[in-house]
């Protein structure tokens, strides 16, 4: 059984398109998730150091180009929200990470298993 030239062609584009969005989709989604983590380690830092101030230190928050005095608890809770809110955004993006990779692979093996049955023919 014998494949057309040009449906042949015609799969073996589709396969490199995939196979080049979901590499270029993987590196834009490591991104995502290195930045993510960066800034969880910022928060932390964050509320690390604001834990170690006494509790009755005056703490201010830039609200667009001034400061307005907050609440440390209200600050620290925001720092543990927004944490919160990053690793879950985290855990969701090194899913889609696992299933872009699992594409990319089945991708490439499709591709190779053309390519190889097409040197036999």
């Amino acid at each position: 059984m014998s494949i057309p030239n040009e449906a042949l062609q015609k799969v073996l584009q589709e396969l490199e398109t995939r196979l080049v969005s979901s590499q270029q989709q993987i590196g834009v989604t490591k991104a995502q998730i290195t930045a993510k983590q960066r800034d969880i380690r910022l928060l932390e830092l964050t509320s690390k150091e604001i834990g170690t101030l006494p509790k009755n230190t005056p703490v201010y928050e830039g609200v667009g180009k001034m400061f307005m005095s907050v609440p440390m608890n209200t600050i620290d809770e925001r720092l543990t929200t927004e944490s919160t809110e990053l690793k879950s955004d985290i855990s969701s993006l090194e899913k889609k990470l696992a299933s872009l990779e699992m594409t990319n692979k089945n991708s490439r093996e499709n591709l190779e298993r053309i390519l190889k049955s097409g040197d036999r023919a």
